[in-house]
């Protein structure tokens, strides 16, 4: 048998469907194996769907758009087909022929085209090879007239419009999660600060040295990852979770680091943070924030975890309160470092000082363990030999 069924691959438990983005072929077009079909967008990143066969799109079942679920056939692919080569021209062909063929397009630039309602094939790539990138899309965007948007009429004056845009799938699982986390959880939130001089001396030190010997980059991330671990060992209760009227504690720590993304925030893990070394936590943070960008960051990736960090203070904040990853039952909100003037030994001096927030669940967590807590990471922080010598 020839015809080969294009499935919609296995979704994981936590998810019942998923949403078609934009077919990369048309019916009739060669396709070869391995090649990228279409983007699968479920509610926690976007799936590649590749041939599994080489030959001719014979059919397609289910349009860009349409909602689908885990083994539904969507496509078919004659394997035993090919396309026939045009016939040789009696002369040789103009240079500007191969111009007008379609461009291709990033994985991110098709996904950012897709929400916007942007052609993707009918944009000039800048980039190598004529690729369209992601940039080219949101100049696109820039471009497009108002009224290309849906809109709906202004109530009063004149050129008073309203833009009306779907919610991608993830946005309405992030606002759906963030709904829960408010009514199923007692959350309040704890402050303190921080001054990052003694992390800073630290790492401007060794920097070189760490990034030729582990090939990456030192930066900060590794240093909260690791004086929260500590922390969460000296407070198990924090590392647990509510499980009906049980309190479920965890031997492990599966630490969520929040990326935030064109497409919205995603919290992948650091399994077994506890085990891991400050050079293997840059790495894994560092290959979550390159992948999230283009959604490639596995349904796996994002299950689980026993605590969360996320940070604003690469946005700016300076402080914020910080929403519990459910069913966690706490958060850790870094904020931004800044010069800030504090007494020390009664005298007044300046230190790069960051304020921290911690949001808890005081269903099982008391306000005394959460501050406590927090100091505790305060004071790896201030004394990163703690942490160093694992005491």
């Amino acid at each position: 048998m020839s015809i080969i069924e294009v499935k919609v691959p296995q979704l994981s438990e936590s998810v019942s469907e998923a949403t078609l983005l934009t077919w990369n072929k048309k019916v009739g077009e060669q396709v070869s194996e391995g090649e990228n079909l279409i983007d699968i967008e479920t509610d926690k990143v976007v799936l590649e769907l590749p041939a599994i066969k080489s030959g001719v799109l014979s059919r397609i079942l289910k349009e860009s758009g349409s909602q689908v679920v885990s083994g539904e056939v969507i496509a078919q692919i004659d394997s035993a087909a090919t396309v026939a080569a045009p016939a040789a021209a009696a002369a040789p062909a103009e240079p500007a022929a191969k111009a007008d063929a379609p461009a291709a397009a990033s994985p991110s630039a098709r996904k950012l085209a897709h929400e916007h309602d942007v052609d993707a094939a009918s944009l000039k790539g800048s980039g190598k090879h004529g690729l369209v990138t992601k940039e080219d899309v949101l100049s696109a965007v820039q471009a497009k007239p108002a009224a290309a948007a849906p809109v709906s009429a202004a109530a009063t004056g004149e050129g008073r419009t309203e833009q009306r845009v779907p919610m991608t799938r993830i946005r309405q699982r992030i606002a759906e999660r963030l709904l829960q986390s408010q009514a199923n959880a007692a959350i309040l939130t704890t402050f303190n600060e921080v001054n990052m001089q003694p992390v800073m001396e630290l790492r401007s030190r060794y920097k070189d040295a760490f990034e030729k010997k582990h090939g990456v980059k030192l930066g900060f991330s590794s240093f909260f990852v690791k004086a929260a671990v500590h922390a969460l060992k000296k407070f198990p209760v924090v590392n647990a979770s509510v499980d009906g009227t049980d309190v479920l504690y965890h031997n492990y720590f599966d630490i969520g680091v929040a990326i935030g993304s064109e497409r919205g925030l995603v919290v992948p893990i650091i399994r077994d943070a506890d085990k891991l070394s400050f050079a293997d936590i840059e790495r894994r943070i560092a290959d979550f924030a390159a992948r999230a960008k283009d959604g490639k960051i596995g349904m796996e990736e994002l299950a689980g975890g026993t605590f969360s960090i996320t940070n604003g203070g690469v946005f700016g904040s300076m402080l914020s309160t910080p929403i519990i990853n459910p069913p966690q039952s706490a958060i850790l909100g870094i904020h931004a470092t800044k010069d800030r003037p504090v007494a020390e030994n009664g005298q007044v001096v300046i230190r790069p000082m960051n304020y921290l927030a911690v949001s808890y669940d005081h269903r099982i967590i008391d306000g005394r363990e959460a501050v406590q807590f927090l100091v505790a990471i305060k004071e790896y922080l201030e004394m990163p030999g703690l942490v160093l010598l694992d005491l």
